[in-house]
C-alpha cells in the first residue's frame, strides 16, 4: 500500500543528508509573454533584468516563459506594459511544494497508483526492480553506462516469445534534462503498460514479441538527483568546466554530431544549453552513444524516442538545421502526423509535429540527430510532453496518468504503422 506523506522536498533533502542549501523559489512568478514582433525587446528585458527563462523568444509570434524573482516583479511588469501576458505561476515556490508531495512507495507494490504522484530517485529505481521481479522470465534490469558521479544509467529490458536480444530494439529515453519530471513518469508508464498487459492483450503481445524494448526513465541521474534535492529547476548534468565556476553540460547539446554548427547551443558554461568543451565530452553522452551503437550492431535499432517537456510536440530530425532534410522525411512526417492524431484521441490534447529546428528551435548536438545519422536507427523521434504553458516544468501530479495514456497512444500508432 502507498501512504501519502505531506512533506516537502526539503524534508527529503535532509533525509539524504544533502549538504547544499536548497534553492528557494518562494514568491517567484512565472509569466508567459506573447512576443509578437517584439523579439529583440523581450530578449532585451530578460537580459537587462538578469532573468531566467523556461522558454526564450526564438522568433516572432512565439511565447516567452519568464521566471521573475520577487524583487524584480515591479520592474518586469513595467517593462512589459502593453504586451499580452498571462501568469503561469503566481508563486512558483508554492507550486513546487504542491508538486513535490511524494507518495511513499512500498517495495513490491507495482500498480497504477504509482502514477498518482512524482517520486524520489531511489523509489524510481525500486519501482523498476519490482516491475522486473513481476516478470522475471521476460525482463531484466540493464544499465547503459554510468554518470559523472558514478550513478548507473538504469533501465529495464523486456522481450517476448523469441527470447532476449533476438528482435530489433526499441529504445525510450527520459529525463535527459533533470527538471523534466513528467518525462520520467511517462517513460515508466510505457514499460508498465506493455509488461503488465502482455498476458491479456493480443495487440501488446504482438508488439513485445516483435521487438526488444529498452526503457530508460532517467538518463541524467546526477542532474535528476540535484533537481530533487537542491534546485528543482536544474537542467544539465553536474559536470564542471575548467576555467569556470559554473556547473553542468547540457547532455542534449553534447552528442558528437553537428556539435560545432553555430546557433544551436551555447558555448557559455553558465548557460542552460551549454554544449560542453567538445562534442561527446559528457560521461553520460559517451556511455549512451557507445551503448546505442552496440545495440544497433547486435540486433538492430528500429525506433529511438527521446521524451522531454514541455510544449506538446512530436518531432523528427533535424535539430541542427532548418533546411537539412532527413532521408525518410516523408515517412517520418506521416508517422508523426498519425501519432499526434492518436494522442489527441485519448484526452483531446493537441500536439504539433514536424522537424525539430522548424517546430521548436535550432538544437545542435542532439540525441535524435546523432541516433538518426550516426547510429542509424530506422526511426527517430523526440516528444515534448504536456503542457503548453499553464504549468510548464512544474506539472501537477494529476496529469501524470493522462500524459502516459496519451503518449502510449502515440507509440501504439508507430508500432502499428512502422515498416
Amino acid at each position: 500500500m502507498k501512504q501519502i506523506i505531506f512533506s516537502s522536498l526539503f524534508a527529503l533533502c535532509a533525509a539524504v543528508a544533502v549538504q547544499q542549501r536548497r534553492v528557494s523559489y518562494d514568491g517567484h512568478k512565472v509569466f508567459r509573454v506573447s512576443v509578437g514582433q517584439e523579439v529583440a525587446k523581450v530578449n532585451g528585458i530578460v537580459s537587462k533584468l538578469g532573468l531566467t527563462t523556461w522558454k526564450g523568444a526564438p522568433r516572432a509570434g512565439a511565447f516567452a516563459d519568464i521566471v521573475v524573482p520577487p524583487a524584480q516583479v515591479s520592474a518586469f511588469t513595467a517593462e512589459i506594459t502593453g504586451m499580452d501576458t498571462i501568469t503561469m505561476h503566481e508563486d512558483l515556490g508554492a507550486s513546487i511544494a504542491e508538486e513535490s508531495t511524494f507518495y511513499t512507495y512500498a517495495a513490491g507494490s507495482v500498480n497504477s497508483t504509482w502514477f498518482n504522484s512524482y517520486h524520489s530517485y531511489a523509489d524510481h529505481l525500486q519501482f523498476l526492480r519490482d516491475l522486473q521481479a513481476q516478470h522475471p522470465a521476460q525482463s531484466e534490469i540493464v544499465t547503459s553506462g554510468n554518470s559523472l558521479n558514478g550513478n548507473p544509467i538504469t533501465g529495464i529490458h523486456f522481450w517476448g516469445s523469441s527470447g532476449k536480444g533476438v528482435k530489433p530494439a526499441i529504445v525510450f529515453h527520459g529525463t535527459v534534462h533533470a527538471r523534466e519530471w513528467i518525462a520520467t513518469m511517462v517513460v515508466e508508464y510505457m514499460a508498465y503498460n506493455l509488461l503488465t498487459n502482455y498476458a491479456t492483450s493480443t495487440e501488446i503481445e504482438s508488439f513485445v514479441d516483435t521487438y526488444d524494448f529498452y526503457v530508460f526513465p532517467v538518463v541524467n541521474p546526477d542532474g535528476f538527483l540535484y533537481s530533487q534535492n537542491t534546485d528543482r529547476l536544474w537542467r544539465k548534468n553536474r559536470q564542471s568546466t575548467s576555467g569556470s565556476t559554473c556547473v553542468g553540460h547540457d547532455i542534449n547539446r553534447n552528442w558528437p554530431y553537428m556539435w560545432s554548427v553555430p546557433g544551436g547551443a551555447s558555448t557559455n558554461p553558465c548557460a542552460e544549453d551549454f554544449k560542453g568543451k567538445s562534442g561527446g565530452d559528457a560521461p553520460e553522452t559517451i556511455a549512451l552513444a557507445a551503448w546505442l551503437k552496440t545495440i544497433k550492431a547486435n540486433q538492430g535499432l528500429k525506433l529511438f524516442l527521446d521524451y522531454h517537456s514541455y510544449s506538446q510536440l512530436f518531432m523528427t530530425p533535424y535539430g541542427y538545421s532548418c533546411t537539412a532534410v532527413a532521408t525518410k522525411n516523408n515517412e517520418l512526417q506521416s508517422l508523426a502526423k498519425g501519432a499526434v492524431a492518436a494522442i489527441k484521441a485519448v484526452h483531446g490534447v493537441s500536439f504539433d509535429y514536424g522537424p525539430i529546428c522548424s517546430t521548436i528551435y535550432q538544437a545542435t548536438g542532439s540525441s535524435v540527430d546523432y541516433v538518426n545519422d550516426v547510429v542509424g536507427a530506422d526511426y527517430t523521434f523526440t516528444s515534448e510532453l504536456r503542457d503548453t504553458g499553464n504549468y510548464g516544468f512544474v506539472l501537477p501530479a494529476n496529469q501524470i496518468l493522462p500524459s502516459g495514456e496519451e503518449a502510449y497512444a502515440g507509440i501504439r500508432y508507430l508500432l502499428l504503422n512502422m515498416r
